[in-house]
């Protein structure tokens, strides 16, 4: 059948026309970055910016042939379009003809992962879905953080308008405004560029600031301590399935 044959070219990494397509296409993804990056600078000239529009328009041609190959090899299309990498093949096109004003180009980064099944790289497949079962047995932990985390930056950018916003009122002068001041605090970034003057503002930063320390380490502690879990229940199933062919091979 037709389709069949196309999925051993766009599907199939493993064949040598499979994996002369899927590297082609990561050639074009890698150029088509750069192209993106100089088109950037600001002192590009108008015959240069032409050029780059050219080899744009050509790689966003084959993106698109490339896509809608994927589409037709797929034995389920909608969970292909629906899928992450298929989400991001269509937003790395979809700006080009619909005249957006968006510049996604630079999603096709994303693009790049499909290397890892390009070259066979058995043990980076092999952490990715450790990683993923990881998020999986912390996300009601990870929900649950994002959204005290949520709550907190609401709470302290009210917390700073109340203290600062008489003093600084260009700075702080509504809750919306204050939200940035929370953002840099709570992750302990402290860029500076928006700090408090009066004594009650100082003294809710610094109990801001210890909060901070745990959201910055929650997080971290979450997923490594999934990711042992996950890699525990790894070694497990290797284990029974090592059992299993020693026994089939008694």
């Amino acid at each position: 059948m037709p389709s069949m044959g196309l999925a051993r070219i766009v599907d199939r990494p493993d064949t040598k026309s499979g994996r002369a397509f899927d590297l082609l296409v990561q050639f074009l993804i890698v150029v088509s970055l750069v192209t993106y990056s100089i088109e950037t600078l600001p002192n590009t000239t108008p015959s240069s910016r032409h050029l780059l529009g050219i080899v744009e328009g050509v790689i966003v041609g084959v993106f698109t042939l490339e896509y809608v190959l994927r589409v037709l090899a797929a034995e389920r299309k909608l969970a292909f379009v629906f899928s992450f990498f298929g989400l991001i093949d269509l937003l790395a096109i979809l700006p080009f003809y619909l005249s957006l004003g968006i510049d996604l180009r630079s999603v096709r980064a994303f693009r790049l992962l499909r290397l890892f099944r390009i070259l066979k790289l058995a043990r980076y497949s092999k952490a990715v879905r450790r990683f993923h079962r990881a998020l999986s047995i912390a996300r009601e932990e990870i929900v649950l953080f994002l959204c005290v985390t949520a709550i907190l930056l609401f709470l302290a950018a009210v917390g700073i308008h109340h203290f600062e916003s008489e003093a600084q009122p260009e700075q702080f002068a509504s809750v919306f405004h204050s939200l940035w001041w929370a953002v840099a605090t709570l992750t302990t970034v402290g860029y500076g560029d928006v700090y408090p003057i009066t004594v009650g503002g100082r003294i809710f930063t610094f109990g801001i600031l210890l909060i901070g320390l745990g959201v910055v380490s929650v997080p971290a502690g979450l997923v490594a301590s999934a990711l042992s879990k996950a890699r525990a229940i790894e070694d497990a199933e290797q284990f029974e399935v090592d059992r299993d062919q020693a026994i089939a091979g008694e």
